[in-house]
């Protein structure tokens, strides 16, 4: 049955433009991720609150927080240039890289979707064709018509490439994402294990294991530890989101120095059930939408 509403949302994807109603497409999309009818009068779990910030907060900002090249800037004013990932170029097409000035090790990423990245380890060994697909790829994709996630839209497609950045721990990197409710950081997803299948872990404020999960999350059997910049991280995480209904901070903690990833707005696009379920309601919870609003919209 899973398979079935898989198919079911590709298909959806890939004729996403022809459904212009942003309420229909996400009804449709939420019911074939989760198999649930959308209920936004008045939403209560967490899923649905994302699913009524895609048609409700649209902030022209947002745009701005999404594009993984100026965000660095704002971030960079707000916590200091210490915390950014340094950026080698950005270019407008794949062509335009000037592969012989690049290091040894870099990353390359579109700076308008998620998924769009391809990492150097060895520049000599490096397959630029293949890369070359992907990114193509991926810079074709108008990323706000898969799940209608307003800050992706109109943001123009570019090529950034970084500095590749390796933890000297045995686990490699792990990444910290920060669920931030009314600028208040309330849960950690950690994504470790990255060289294999990647685990993630939900943790609360205390770095307590939380007992619940989302549904297609693989969970470490390695024990997590609390990174020694936890509470620093904590810090960051609250100071980034300050003055946003929810927004989730991503960060790095590599060789013992905290480093800003990204803004989500919308976690796995909402779109992903909770196990037990009950989770997805007290996490809700936490989240107190404008519903007086009076152009608020109901399906």
């Amino acid at each position: 049955m899973n398979y079935i509403f898989s198919s079911l949302s590709k298909l959806l994807a890939f004729f996403s433009k022809l459904i212009k109603s942003d309420k229909l497409y996400i009804s449709i999309d939420y019911f074939f991720a989760t198999r649930k009818r959308l209920k936004l009068s008045p939403p209560v779990t967490f899923n649905e609150k994302l699913q009524w910030l895609k048609l409700n907060d649209k902030h022209p900002e947002y745009t701005h927080l999404v594009d993984k090249s100026e965000v660095k800037e704002i971030v960079k004013n707000i916590i200091g240039e210490k915390h950014i990932i340094p950026t080698l170029g950005i270019y407008n097409k794949f062509n335009e890289i000037e592969k012989d000035k690049l290091p040894e090790r870099f990353v390359i990423k579109c700076t308008h979707d998620s998924g769009g990245v391809c990492i150097c380890k060895n520049k000599n060994k490096f397959n630029w064709e293949e890369a070359e697909k992907k990114i193509n790829k991926s810079l074709k994709n108008d990323f706000f018509w898969n799940h209608r996630e307003y800050p992706y839209k109109g943001i123009k497609p570019r090529i950034m490439i970084e500095e590749y950045l390796e933890d000297n721990s045995p686990k490699g990197l792990v990444d910290y994402k920060f669920f931030c409710f009314h600028g208040e950081p309330r849960l950690v997803l950690v994504a470790s294990n990255r060289q294999k299948n990647v685990n993630f872990d939900f943790f609360d404020m205390d770095f307590k294991h939380c007992p619940f999960k989302q549904e297609y999350d693989i969970l470490s059997k390695d024990l997590i530890e609390k990174p020694t910049l936890f509470e620093e991280m904590k810090k960051i995480a609250k100071v980034l989101s300050k003055d946003i209904l929810h927004v989730r901070v991503d960060l790095y903690c590599i060789n013992n120095h905290i480093y800003f990833g990204e803004y989500t707005f919308f976690n796995n696009a909402g779109n992903e059930n909770f196990i037990p379920q009950e989770w997805d309601t007290i996490i809700g919870s936490w989240l107190t939408l404008p519903l007086q609003s009076k152009n608020y919209q109901q399906i």
